[in-house]
């Protein structure tokens, strides 16, 4: 009788929320990043495409961020959480390759947001660059060959193409080669980038490479050339092109040295005459004094009066002139007009960017610099150009500015914060939101901001009314300040401000705030400040009316919050206020301080009824209050539940203030206490009568554990322990979610996210975020608030907003699809993104409709590309990087032959089991075995074995052809796989592919054999098994 009154009572006692069910459920749960805002932690690596208008930021932990026009961001993550080290768009067609430093080559999909390939390269990776009119890009290695790949893009994988250029043949200087030989930059040549492409390895040797001919045009490996910029030991760090057709070229080495090169650029009729590179001049900017390496060259263009070069040094230790920027003209050899721009830290990587402003397009480049720490920073482009120029005139220009890019939701940092979900709303209808979010949408970065068409700030003008905001999020600031939020969609929309002031003083007073309370049933905000000032304003009921109009997003004056405020009352109370908590009826507030102090306070007054000082010797702030009714011996008593950071629990008369017992109930091992909430009537008694009794609690969560205590045990001073979990790694955050609270949500240091069940405190779902990992974060810039629903919104001090869903179902943000779109698919051209052409009329290339509609490309990065009739197609590219040039070398060849014959004829491939029998319950792992199956298995691999072994004894292996006596020419034509005098050109490759066929073959005669000793032993075991399983079933 008794079991049957508990389930009844435990049936009948929990209540149905909307959203949840009667218990938390694994399959319901799905903790997740909805969506990720701002700049990520652990940022290393700048890319951008000039034409889709999009930045991408690789982090150390394989993540990407992505950043599109009008203010769309996406978040994209890799398998492995490994840094990246090369990043790169194929321009305007959505495709992001990004290499990591296992050279992996992954390829994105940017306007899925997905992986559509990885490709594992067996060299380590020292360049990387993409032909701009086809799918092809070029890798530098470290023992100084340059392989091609294709992209194809259909196919979601990539080719490692025949075509390569050996170090052998390129270099120039083997015989005086050093043990750095890598080839650290490749750069297609802009006015015939599907004709010659420019190597510069380590050592310093730079090289122009003909394509179609596979020879070297031109070199520095020559002459006096190199051993006059190599006086000292330096090696090749940094390379960009400085003019628009390919003729210069700015190299940075290790000592600090930068030297400006001239590359020879010969006609087609001229192709056999000895070009030099030759040394124009060597820039001096003060990086080799400090022994600063050249960590990347970038070059703008402006028609060649105010071209500039923007030089970033590499150092650990920050320098004063760590970034510079030099006019390129020509005055430049006989005075240098540089700009030396001075930032609050060491930076690693930088770009340049182009927007669009205002109804007439007029374009905007920026400066994009990253730092060591991942703060951006962002220098208008234009505003240094304007003081070099100046600069040529003796004047004094004034110096650009430049801002730290951070969140743009308030003028100073978030220090607290409230988030509430699913309030009564009159929703926007679809176009409504959209003009909203591009009206009144904060932009992250200066450029972009838009223009209204009388010319103002359509950012700043006003914000949304609060009838509309289906979730609510409230922001302290440093500054004094509350910002209210309409979060229903990811990017967040102003709705109304709150200066810090009191009811007779209208003044900033500019203390931090530190705790928030708000009802919104009744339209209370209460605030506490470091100050231990606490702010009660009675907001304005018609503000959250549907009729409210659209109001001046001002707030600093008494006029500007006088829109929402109705009211303000001020107390003071002893200490910074640490929580803030109120009745139901909110005739009392609590408020705890980080002196220890528990004040009681009259709203009306206000006054202060009591304060109650709790001393500890580890920590005596108060994180929580709570105020309950309970049984006091055998009397219904209303206390107060006070939790100190130390994890010590007391009660108080909530009448008088005095403590209702001298013991203090506390953890064996006291840890730093993050949550407590009081657990209505979760847990069931049952009395010596059999009759129910519910039972209420206290949840204590702390850093190291977490704790259900009996509540009319705690206030008599009785630690009794209903339910207890310790922690196996670091909790940072915790919070119940459901009405009444069904489950609890604790993040971990390690990026952990447990959901738990209430009151057993059982684990019903874990998960991971990567980005809220603690190698990334530093604890004490995180704050997190969460909603009754399960959704978290989490603020990582300046730099970024994660939105945090725990329900599967629960869609609690619009819009989510149109801000997570970076890629406009209408710029990408009508032939899709890369592939193949298949018909004569696409002969001009998949890239031509880009380069027809996009006239201004050699505005945006300076470069000339090449002339659509005089490049090559893509066919005639494929044929040249389809052929092999130079013979690879046979343990290479032989690698690759053993790799195609795996895939052919691999055991592994096998299916032994049947599956009918695989789907069976009683029988043992052998009994699946088919017997049938086995055998018609075994037949197809003595098939392909057989038919391996015919082709090899109808094509008898001989010895390669003796080479004839030849002159010195022909010799050296031979060598790098040239026909000679007496050989056509198609003959020597027909006897190229001959010989790496004849070397296949042999490795398939070595396979087969192989092949037909394991498969004469596993069949024998086959039949071993299928003994066994038959006499088990006899049995």
């Amino acid at each position: 009788m008794s079991v049957f009154v508990k389930k009844l009572v435990e049936k009948a006692s929990l209540k149905k929320h909307a959203g949840f069910s009667d218990n938390l459920k694994p399959e319901d749960l799905h903790p997740y990043l909805v969506f990720h805002y701002g700049i990520p932690s652990g940022s290393i690596l700048l890319a951008y495409d000039s034409i889709q208008q999009i930045l991408a930021i690789s982090t150390k932990d394989g993540q990407i961020k992505l950043f599109g026009k009008d203010g769309s961001q996406a978040l994209l993550e890799s398998s492995e959480t490994i840094p990246s080290k090369f990043l790169l768009f194929i321009e305007n067609q959505g495709i992001l390759l990004n290499v990591n430093v296992k050279n992996h080559i992954e390829v994105w999909d940017l306007d899925r947001k997905f992986l559509s390939a990885i490709h594992h390269f067996e060299k380590e990776i020292t360049s990387f660059a993409a032909i701009h009119t086809g799918p092809y890009m070029y890798i530098g290695d470290s023992g100084g060959d340059v392989s091609v790949l294709r992209l194809h893009q259909d196919q979601c994988r990539i080719e490692l193409m025949k075509y390569r250029i050996p170090f052998s043949a390129s270099h120039g200087k083997i015989n005086e080669v050093g043990i750095d030989i890598a080839a650290k930059v490749v750069l297609p040549q802009p006015t015939a980038e599907t004709k010659r492409v420019l190597i510069i390895y380590s050592d310093g040797v730079i090289t122009l490479w003909s394509i179609e001919e596979s020879k070297v045009i031109c070199t520095n490996s020559s002459g006096t050339a190199l051993q006059s910029t190599y006086q000292e030991a330096k090696k090749v760090t940094s390379a960009c092109w400085a003019c628009p057709d390919g003729t210069k070229v700015a190299v940075g080495y290790s000592n600090g040295d930068i030297f400006l090169w001239n590359i020879p650029c010969p006609s087609e009729s001229k192709t056999e005459q000895n070009f030099q590179v030759t040394p124009i001049y060597k820039l001096n900017l003060g990086y080799k004094a400090d022994k600063i390496p050249i960590a990347k060259l970038k070059w703008a263009d402006a028609d060649g009066k105010s071209s500039r070069l923007y030089v970033l040094g590499c150092s650990d230790s920050h320098s004063a002139n760590m970034l510079q920027v030099v006019l390129l003209n020509e005055q430049t050899e006989t005075r240098t007009i540089k700009l030396g721009l001075h930032l609050s830290e060491s930076l690693i990587d930088m770009e340049i960017t182009t927007s669009s402003i205002g109804q007439d397009k007029h374009r905007r480049d920026s400066l994009i610099l990253l730092g060591r720490s991942s703060n951006v920073f962002t220098y208008d482009d234009s505003s240094i150009e304007r003081y070099l120029v100046q600069c040529q005139t003796k004047s004094s220009p004034s110096l650009p500015k430049g801002e730290t890019i951070n969140l743009p939701y308030g003028d100073s940092t978030i220090t607290v914060t409230k988030f509430i979900t699913n309030t009564p709303c009159t929703p926007f209808s679809s176009d409504e939101e959209f003009n909203m979010v591009e009206k009144y949408g904060l932009p992250l970065f200066p450029f972009e901001k838009r223009l209204v068409k009388d010319g103002s700030n359509s950012n700043s003008t006003a914000f949304v009314p609060f009838s509309k905001a289906a979730n609510l999020f409230i922001t302290g600031h440093s500054s004094g300040a509350i910002n209210f939020w309409d979060a229903s969609r990811p990017l967040l929309l102003p709705l109304a401000s709150i200066t810090q002031q009191s009811e007779n003083d209208i003044s900033i007073s500019g203390v931090p705030l530190t705790a928030l309370f708000f009802s919104y049933e009744s339209n209370t905000l209460v605030s506490g400040d470091q100050s231990g000032t606490v702010r009660i304003y009675t907001l304005k009921s018609e503000a959250f009316a549907p009729q409210t109009s659209f109001l001046s997003f001002q707030g600093s004056t008494k006029k500007g919050s006088n829109h929402v405020v109705r009211k303000i009352k001020a107390v003071k109370v002893n200490g910074s206020v640490l929580s803030i908590n109120a009745t139901e009826n909110l005739k009392h507030l609590a408020v705890g301080s980080d002196k220890g102090y528990v004040s009681l306070i009259d709203p009306e007054g206000p006054n202060i009824l009591y304060q109650k000082h709790f001393a500890s010797e580890l920590c005596t702030g108060i994180i929580s209050m709570h105020f309950e009714t309970c049984s006091f011996h055998g009397f219904e008593k209303n206390v107060v539940i006070v939790a100190t950071k130390d994890s010590s629990i007391s009660a108080l008369d909530k009448d008088t203030g005095n403590s209702l017992s001298s013991a203090v109930v506390r953890p064996n091992k006291p840890s730093t206490a993050l949550f407590t909430r009081i657990l209505d009537g979760n847990d069931i008694s049952i009395n010596s009568d059999n009759s129910a009794q519910k039972q209420t609690s206290l949840l204590l969560c702390s850093e190291k554990a977490v704790y259900v205590y009996s509540l009319s045990h705690l206030v008599q001073g009785v630690k009794k322990v209903v339910h207890k979990k310790k922690f196996t790694s670091s909790c940072y955050w915790a919070s119940t979610f459901g009405s009444p609270d069904i489950g609890l949500i604790l993040l971990f240091s390690s990026g952990k996210i447990e959901i738990r069940s209430l009151p057993e405190l059982s684990l019903v779902k874990e998960s991971s975020i990567r980005l809220l990992t603690f190698s990334t974060f530093r604890p004490s810039d995180i704050i997190v608030s969460s909603s009754n629903d399960g959704e978290l919104i989490i603020v990582n001090a300046d730099k970024e907003l994660l939105f945090v869903s725990t329900l599967l179902h629960n869609e609690a943000y619009r819009l989510l699809e149109t801000v997570s779109q970076v890629v406009n698919r209408d710029l990408i051209g009508d032939q899709g993104l890369i592939c193949s052409p298949s018909t004569k009329e696409k002969k001009k290339g998949i890239f031509s409709s880009v380069m027809k509609d996009n006239k201004s490309i050699k505005s945006r990065n300076g470069l000339d590309f090449e002339n659509e009739d005089s490049r090559l197609s893509v066919e005639e590219l494929s044929a040249i990087f389809s052929a092999v040039n130079f013979p690879i070398d046979r343990e290479t060849s032989e690698k690759s032959t053993r790799n195609e014959d795996d895939v052919d004829l691999d055991i592994d491939d096998i299916d032994i089991e049947d599956p009918k029998e695989k789907q069976g319950v009683g029988y043992s792992a052998m009994a699946g075995l088919n017997r049938l199956n086995i055998s018609n298995k075994f037949q197809a691999i003595k098939g392909k074995i057989k038919n391996a072994k015919v082709k090899n004894d109808k094509v008898p292996v001989t010895d390669e052809p003796h080479e004839e006596k030849t002159g010195a020419v022909d010799q050296i034509k031979k060598k790098y796989g040239y026909a000679t005098s007496g050989e056509s050109g198609v003959a020597n490759t027909a006897k190229t592919k001959l010989s790496e066929n004849l070397k296949k073959l042999q490795g398939i005669n070595m396979k087969t054999t192989e092949m037909q000793d394991t498969a004469r032993s596993f069949s024998s075991m086959a039949k071993e098994v299928l003994r066994f399983a038959e006499k088990e079933k006899g049995t």
